[in-house]
């Protein structure tokens, strides 16, 4: 079996971490180290084709994320991090299910900067925070779209203070389908990249 495999194994039947206990944790951590070893991609800011795209969530130790399936009557649906390598722009969303019509989003907008080989300093600048069907939410890439036009979404959506959110991303993993990330805070985080629609 692949490291790859393992990996993908190890966090199989998770939900992301959310049903990780500790023990569960020391194995992903570990298969997730085995797989940095043999990353393919060593200098990963430069491998800018690979990094574009829409990346979805598969697996955090991220409290700060996993915190926001805590809502009573709501769960976590999927996570994605939508990387656009020429604007130097990363968007984080998430979406919230549980009742109809009031499936909610929790996105993120912020720019990064390359300060190595493989480690990117990001600085969050908005926030967006609301009901799906007020945002005639579909997908990540259309809904991208309508932030990059510049439009403005009810009920919350609000600069954030530059000097007070920041951090790095250290890319430890990158392949075709595949990018592994450690953050400032310790987080771990693996994504799979989504297929891009013909």
């Amino acid at each position: 079996m692949s490291k790859k495999a393992e990996l993908l194994e190890a966090i199989a039947g998770k939900n992301r971490g959310l049903l990780a206990n500790e023990i569960d944790n020391v194995r992903v951590l570990s298969a997730i180290q085995q797989l940095e070893d043999t990353n393919p991609t060593r200098k990963p800011l430069e491998a800018k084709e690979l990094l574009q795209g829409d990346w979805r969530l598969l697996y955090t130790t991220s409290k700060g994320i996993l915190g926001l399936d805590r809502f009573p009557l709501f769960k976590l649906g999927q996570i994605y991090q939508c990387i656009r390598v020429s604007e130097a722009k990363v968007y984080n969303i998430a979406e919230i299910v549980g009742l109809p019509m009031l499936e909610g989003l929790v996105s993120v907008a912020a720019t990064f900067e390359p300060i190595s080989e493989r480690r990117v300093s990001v600085v969050f600048e908005r926030s967006i925070i609301g009901l799906q069907r007020f945002f005639s939410y579909n997908t990540p890439k259309k809904f991208i779209q309508q932030i990059e036009s510049g439009k403005k979404f009810l009920p919350l959506d609000f600069k954030i203070d530059r000097g007070e959110q920041k951090g790095w991303l250290d890319i430890t993993y990158l392949d075709e389908d595949m990018r592994i990330g450690r953050g400032n805070e310790g987080n771990v985080f693996v994504l799979t990249k989504e297929a891009t629609p013909a």
